[in-house]
């Protein structure tokens, strides 16, 4: 079996000022663990210039299209990484799932106006990456041996050197973001859930509002202020041909590494305070609170249901439940469950089998998509997607695009949104939903200033 190779960079916890030289690249992608403002992740992943991307058919099945992703990942070769097992990825795909290429699993109604147009997917075949490993700290250029040497020597060029970040130009909004719902819309929305609620249709349904600017100038300085404002463990950056996806998701969908299994499902939320009494009294509240542990459990056990199409019968486990994680803007309320592929199964069925995530729709899944669809009046594109690396051997990383933006003509979209019960409070719920996003608002909105 052939082997990687590798090209040793001195260590950068920033992986800012190197990406900022390939950004504007086909296909630039950064998985970003947050460094040095957040400590959670391990790793960040670059790479751009795809050997290949791919994109579902108009009419395909997302088994079917999973199907076409297998064959191109087959097709750059397994590789021999006896030496190096830690290594996240060594060639092979990364890319975006939108929340809408759960249409390709489930039956649902078209009801919500697909007004952004972003293809449902997009994943791109990749023969190398930088990737920094914040725990052993260290850099490295890994090239997969499908990689032509004269690309090899090319990168390796580019990225010896002190980083040369491109002029340019300067993001601004050109008003402030506005809200597609009034106040007294999202209202009716929330009792027509709670209709549903009790009529016994469903348990809990994550519903959202979208935000929108217009918008100028380079996505890539927008995130890099973001990130400053909002770091988390999950984000990441994509470039797109007509724009980009911005991701400061805390919230990691599935991960599988040597065929281990965990999901990270974040449900209930309380805003961070403006001192260290209040801080930890919401912190307190939120751990106490019988209603945000009863919609974090009924996600717990769609979550361990999705898990068990894919995982070996009696493996799926909860090791941790309603742990508490912060962030720059809110606590969260976040629990793990955890599970061992069954030897049929390869991560194209795993995330068949559990996409999109269950955090982000309700229970039960499919009846609270079916909901989503009639009541949200555009669908989600990007938001409550994925993103995602899977490579030749099989490890998968990913996460759930929540506190995630789209720049695609002209335009910059955010989404908040949060599970609605039977005896949630609209007003607080609409709160929350601000809460989330404020922080990424109000960002942008400074950067003209």
């Amino acid at each position: 079996m052939p082997r990687y190779q590798v090209h040793p960079l001195p260590y950068r916890e920033d992986p800012g000022a190197r990406f900022a030289s390939i950004s504007a690249a086909p296909g630039a992608v950064l998985l970003d663990a947050g460094r040095p403002f957040a400590s959670r992740g391990r790793y960040d992943l670059m790479s751009a210039w795809p050997l290949a991307e791919l994109a579902p058919d108009a009419d395909e099945s997302a088994k079917d299209f999973f199907a076409r992703l297998r064959s191109a990942l087959q097709s750059l070769g397994a590789v021999d990484t006896t030496e190096t097992p830690d290594l996240p990825f060594v060639g092979g795909m990364i890319g975006y799932l939108s929340y809408d290429f759960g249409r390709r699993i489930e039956q649902l109604p078209q009801q919500s106006d697909d007004d952004l147009g972003l293809p449902e997917a997009r994943v791109g075949l990749y023969a190398w990456a930088l990737i920094s490993d914040h725990q052993r700290r260290t850099s490295q250029l890994v090239f997969h041996p499908a990689l032509a040497e004269a690309e090899r020597l090319r990168l390796c060029a580019l990225f010896d050197g002190e980083p040369q970040a491109p002029a340019l130009p300067p993001f601004r909004l050109h008003q402030g973001f506005q809200p597609d719902l009034s106040k007294e819309q999202y209202r009716q929305a929330l009792q027509r859930v709670q209709g549903y609620i009790r009529a016994g249709d469903c348990y809990q349904v994550n519903f959202t509002q979208r935000f929108r600017a217009p918008c100028s100038g380079s996505p890539w300085l927008a995130y890099q202020a973001l990130r400053r404002a909002c770091p988390t463990p999950f984000s990441g950056y994509l470039n797109l041909p007509q724009g980009a996806i911005l991701s400061l998701s805390p919230e990691r969908f599935i991960q599988m590494h040597r065929r281990q299994v965990e999901t990270r499902p974040i449900k209930g939320t309380r805003p961070r305070g403006r001192n260290p009494q209040e801080d930890e009294a919401n912190a307190r509240e939120l751990l106490a609170s019988a209603k945000d542990r009863a919609e974090n459990l009924m996600i717990v056990d769609l979550l361990r249901n999705d898990l068990g199409r894919s995982c070996r019968p009696g493996s799926v486990r909860v090791p941790e439940l309603f742990a508490l994680e912060s962030y720059p803007n809110v606590h969260h309320l976040v629990s793990s469950v955890t599970g061992e592929l069954a030897p049929d199964k390869d991560a194209f069925d795993l995330l068949l089998g559990s996409f999109p995530g269950g955090s982000i729709t309700g229970a039960p899944k499919i009846r609270a998509m079916q909901i989503i669809d009639e009541l949200e009046p555009t669908r989600r594109s990007i938001y409550c997607g994925s993103l995602f690396y899977l490579d030749v051997r099989g490890e998968l990383d990913s996460s759930i695009t929540i506190r995630t933006l789209l720049v695609k003509d002209g335009q910059v979209s955010c989404w908040g949104g949060g599970g609605i019960v039977a005896d949630s409070d609209w007003q607080a719920e609409y709160e929350e939903s601000l809460t989330k996003v404020d922080v990424l608002l109000r960002t942008l909105e400074r950067l003209g200033d």
